[in-house]
């Protein structure tokens, strides 16, 4: 099982079957909070689409192409952030990512996005690591802002959102340029 320890306080932990309740739990908990820049909210609304979205995962990462783990905050499941996507031709990491409504504000997704590009360089040997974000979504933009990721321009209704696009500004970081 991949478990990744970041730091005293948290941990990145492959998504599995067992987490399906208490991931649809914080889910639901955050359901309106998450609703406004996550399109997939309206598609899960029971465990057994919890239960798909990990049997997804758990195929991505058998077959090498995606890792979605939760995110353990003082052992409680309190988000998933991963890599939706590795391109081991072009070798680039796409991580995505979401936390529950309650845990915001704690520094956790930028430690989890930092450890995320710290082992897409130094473990899996990428080269780049993307991270989108609606342009309207400042709290996820901060994120790469703050991890020195370069905007690299803006991508027009790049998201149908509900009943209307979201453009989306695309963050890139190369191994080259990430402080070991």
């Amino acid at each position: 099982m991949f478990v990744y320890k970041i730091d005293r306080e948290i941990s990145l932990k492959l998504v599995e079957l067992n987490d399906a309740e208490q991931l649809f739990e914080l889910t639901d908990q955050s359901r309106e909070h998450l609703r406004e820049w996550l399109p997939w909210l309206d598609t899960n609304t029971k465990v057994e689409d919890t239960l798909n979205f990990i049997k997804a995962s758990m195929k991505n990462y058998a077959e090498h192409c995606g890792i979605n783990t939760v995110i353990l905050y003082k052992g409680k499941i309190v988000g998933v952030a991963g890599y939706n996507e590795i391109d081991w031709i072009n070798k680039i990491a796409y991580i995505g990512y979401w936390l529950g409504k309650e845990y915001e504000g704690n520094g956790i997704m930028t430690r989890v996005s930092k450890a995320l590009t710290n082992y897409a360089f130094n473990e899996l040997n990428l080269n780049r690591v993307e991270i989108t974000a609606a342009v309207e979504n400042m709290k996820s933009r901060a994120i790469p802002e703050r991890l020195g990721f370069i905007n690299e321009g803006c991508k027009r209704q790049a998201e149908w959102l509900y009943d209307h696009y979201v453009d989306h500004v695309i963050y890139a970081m190369v191994a080259a340029d990430w402080p070991s």
